[in-house]
């Protein structure tokens, strides 16, 4: 693998768990022959899908995914296969929904930290302002309503219309999922605004531990004071089913007016046909669907334990998270000085000589330095290995570089107050440089 030759990357454009559960689609694959045109068994079918061009798409594909879309929501709402909009993955339909919704100059709050790409996909194009809400590592980055009324007053004062908030649930790059009270937050907040909610659900299906996903399509069903054409969902496969390349997106909305523009709009970005016919019968396949979910739930929950754990040995904590493909590592302790221009030192000294390529917080809009997105279900298992060892050799190295500069601070102290005073020893006046030796991480503080 020559893998001291080079960087190990936990951090990708399109995070995927493929590594993980490739072998699964693959099975099925090799088993369902026909489910592909380009094979002996499924030729038959290839002019009729060749030439299919309608931009509404296949009725299996649109059925299979709106179905599949339930499942990962844990049945607890259905939704309508003809509300099924197609684009070239999540970042042509977040920005087809933006399209949608404003015109150039206009706003979307966006708590943060939020997926770095966001910039890119709802702002290049359309000419959207983003307004970051500021979410705080004290309640674990919770998105509270004085927050987004904080956020919501500053764009008026920057005389900004706000049109809506984007919000991704589960979270990139926190790794958590939104609890039916806040996201009653959000819908309300919403609606006393009367400003439109993107949920960006793309992952959706890596929830591996309590609690279970909730799409907003469920909260908004209890919620009697709700203006349904207010809420909007994007959706891809993408990292649920680890298949980035087949570019598959979708914009689900509530809103009738916003559906059919987006549906005209998806002429720019459609899903290939192909691609369709393939997973219109891969998601039809109850068993295989059944199965896939759970042992990708699986398979992510022994990846996650095993990586975060590792990392606690070294005294390197994380936060809590239940959801996605990375977790949101606390390095705060190893920062030289508390800033941005800390963090990103040290992540110049993670990337250029540890060789892991990790996100900073910065890039996610993070209100506080020294927290980075680490990205554990696009490598195999010998990789994680390499990359727990480097990461332990990193802070056992720091400890010991922090251990004998304290020695020498401390000797150089003692010696000046051996001249000064007959007590050779008082813990009242011992040096400023010891540090308690209790937590690795603190020894390792520079």
């Amino acid at each position: 693998m020559g893998l001291h030759m080079h960087d190990i990357t936990t951090h990708t454009q399109a995070t995927t768990h493929m590594y993980l559960c490739f072998d699964l689609i693959k099975k099925w694959i090799m088993e369902n022959p026909d489910a592909s045109i380009c094979t002996a068994g499924g030729v038959d079918k290839f002019k009729d899908v060749a030439i299919f061009q309608d931009y509404h798409g296949l009725k299996e594909f649109r059925e299979a995914i709106a179905k599949f879309m339930g499942r990962v929501g844990g049945n607890k709402v259905t939704f309508d296969a003809s509300r099924i909009v197609m684009s070239s993955g999540a970042t042509g339909a977040n920005e087809t929904i933006m399209f949608c919704l404003v015109n150039p100059g206009d706003a979307f709050l966006v708590p943060s930290p939020y997926y770095p790409g966001f910039a890119r996909d709802l702002r290049w194009r359309t000419g959207l302002e983003i307004v970051p809400v500021d979410c705080k590592s004290s309640n674990n980055f919770r998105i509270t309503r004085a927050a987004m009324e904080d956020a919501y007053e500053k764009a008026q004062k920057w005389n900004l219309n706000v049109k809506g908030i984007i919000i991704a649930n589960p979270s990139n790059p926190l790794g958590t999922t939104l609890d039916i009270e806040t996201m009653r937050s959000l819908v309300a907040f919403v609606n006393e605004k009367n400003i439109h909610l993107v949920c960006d659900e793309i992952y959706a299906a890596t929830v591996f531990d309590s609690p279970r996903f909730v799409s907003v399509a469920e909260v908004i069903q209890d919620m009697d004071c709700c203006n349904r054409d207010l809420i909007h969902i994007v959706y891809s496969l993408s990292k649920d089913m680890g298949i980035p390349g087949f570019r598959v997106g979708i914009v689900y909305s509530f809103n009738d007016d916003v559906m059919l523009c987006a549906r005209k709009m998806s002429s720019f970005g459609l899903v290939s046909s192909q691609t369709q016919y393939l997973l219109a019968s891969m998601l039809s396949d109850d068993g295989f669907v059944g199965n896939f979910l759970r042992e990708s739930s699986k398979r992510l929950a022994k990846r996650h334990y095993v990586f975060t754990k590792g990392l606690e040995q070294v005294g390197i904590s994380c936060l809590t998270s239940n959801a996605g493909l990375f977790f949101w590592m606390d390095m705060r302790l190893l920062l030289k000085e508390q800033s941005f221009e800390g963090e990103i030192e040290l992540w110049r000294v993670i990337l250029n000589e540890v060789k892991l390529n990790v996100s900073p917080g910065s890039s996610f809009q993070c209100s506080e330095p020294g927290w980075f997105r680490v990205c554990f279900a696009n490598m195999d298992d010998e990789t994680v290995e390499v990359a727990l060892n480097r990461i332990r050799a990193f802070v056992l190295n720091r400890e010991n570089q922090e251990s004998n500069r304290s020695k020498r601070c401390w000797r150089k102290k003692h010696l000046r107050l051996s001249f000064s005073s007959t007590r050779l020893y008082d813990e009242t006046i011992m040096s400023p440089c010891m540090i308690s030796p209790h937590s690795p991480l603190v020894r390792a503080k520079t």
